[in-house]
């Protein structure tokens, strides 16, 4: 009885740790990024598929959540409000990189070209730093050729490998584009 009293409390004690940090990472994404999480562009992403049945928008959600957890579990000692803001907009694309019919006119692939033009939207719409537009310009490194030059980059490069490769092997799933 006493070793199942133990598990109990062992496993409230490790989900009250677990919501405490989930609580955490989203007042610091509110923090820093609010502005991005409630600009109508950002909430368009909701409406295009990144991999899998994963949405633009939760990918990089997650990815700012992983590079806030890596930063921490490594001790990186990232800026956090630029490790965020790079994160949220790291994709900022905002179109659907499946519609074959728009991906025809474009000579380049995807993979290649993407980053250029989220950074390109990004700065419409923010003030950028130079930390932010780095994360958002290298974090398809090896294929952005040059590498990233800050660990903020590297972090959310790392964040934004382990979350696309969890989508398309279907670990991590989302719900499908959504109608913005």
């Amino acid at each position: 009885m006493e070793l199942l009293k133990n598990l109990k409390r062992r496993r409230s004690e490790r989900l009250k740790r677990l919501y405490e940090r989930h609580k955490r990472i989203h007042e610091l994404l509110r923090e820093h990024g609010g502005d991005i999480l409630k600009s109508e562009n950002f909430m368009s992403t909701r409406g295009h598929l990144q991999h899998g049945t994963m949405t633009v928008h939760n990918h990089c959600m997650d990815v700012a959540r992983y590079s806030l957890l890596l930063n921490k579990k490594l001790g990186i000692g990232c800026n956090k409000h630029d490790l965020i803001r790079g994160a949220l907009l790291h994709d900022y694309f905002l179109y659907d990189w499946h519609d074959k019919d728009y991906l025809s006119q474009r000579k380049r692939l995807h993979g290649f070209h993407h980053p250029m033009t989220a950074l390109r939207n990004a700065e419409k719409e923010y003030q950028l730093n130079d930390i932010q537009r780095e994360i958002i310009k290298k974090h398809m490194w090896p294929l952005s050729v040059v590498p990233p030059t800050c660990r903020e980059a590297w972090v959310v490069t790392a964040a934004d490998k382990y979350c696309s490769l969890m989508e398309t092997v279907g670990v991590h799933r989302g719900h499908g584009a959504k109608a913005s």
